[in-house]
């Protein structure tokens, strides 16, 4: 699920996107929930049960969770593949952004609680990627990476980063379905995750001055 903190300007805006609300964000508090907004995105329209053994859940589970889902907005049935014994879901938008503050300090939980079962469902794709970096083929091999950076900015600079970090992603091609037919020979699913996070904990007189910035690899500095 690539969501976003904050929505870039200009015209690369989605139709299918949605800014959260006070309502929507308390409906996605729940890692399960965005897991399951992920997975109907990524493979398109499922059910409860198949949902459910992708997750990990027992299919009671899966389908609350769904309907909660459904009454805040984020996912509907698929009534051209549902029947009378089967209920077949899919996802509303592309995209989820949360960019109201003033929301997040009025809902402190729900906010934390959403932000942190995104970042649970990061960490989870990370690891299976990770799983099956032995098995993909070498030439998709040698294109995963994790790295990070630390750098010294002003809150006006990251705001600067980000934005420059969007319109770089913006240039590539989008995985829709749409895209899936279209896109060369060749083309796979590719996942771009950013994680911009302020370390103020880290004293500015702790670190010497300098006039250069060398990147850091590996992810634990």
């Amino acid at each position: 699920m690539a969501d976003a903190m904050k929505r870039p300007d200009g015209p690369n805006d989605e139709e299918d996107s949605v800014v959260l609300d006070a309502k929507g964000l308390r409906a996605l508090a729940h890692p399960v929930r965005v897991q399951l907004v992920g997975l109907l995105r990524k493979y398109g329209p499922s059910t409860a049960t198949r949902l459910a053994e992708r997750l990990g859940v027992n299919s009671g589970t899966a389908s609350y969770h769904l309907r909660q889902l459904g009454a805040a907005g984020f996912v509907e049935e698929d009534t051209e593949r549902g029947n009378a014994r089967e209920r077949w879901w899919r996802s509303v938008h592309r995209t989820i952004w949360f960019n109201d503050p003033e929301l997040a300090e009025r809902e402190p939980e729900a906010a934390l609680a959403y932000l942190q079962s995104v970042a649970a469902t990061y960490t989870l794709r990370t690891q299976q990627a990770l799983n099956g970096l032995q098995t993909m083929p070498s030439a998709w091999r040698g294109t995963f990476d994790m790295s990070d950076w630390a750098l010294r900015l002003t809150p006006e600079e990251t705001v600067v980063l980000y934005r420059e970090l969007t319109e770089v992603i913006a240039r590539y091609r989008r995985d829709t379905p749409e895209t899936v037919t279209s896109a060369p020979e060749g083309a796979e699913r590719v996942v771009v995750i950013t994680h911009v996070m302020p370390e103020l904990d880290t004293l500015a007189a702790s670190s010497p001055p300098s006039d250069h910035q060398e990147p850091e690899g590996g992810p634990t500095s």
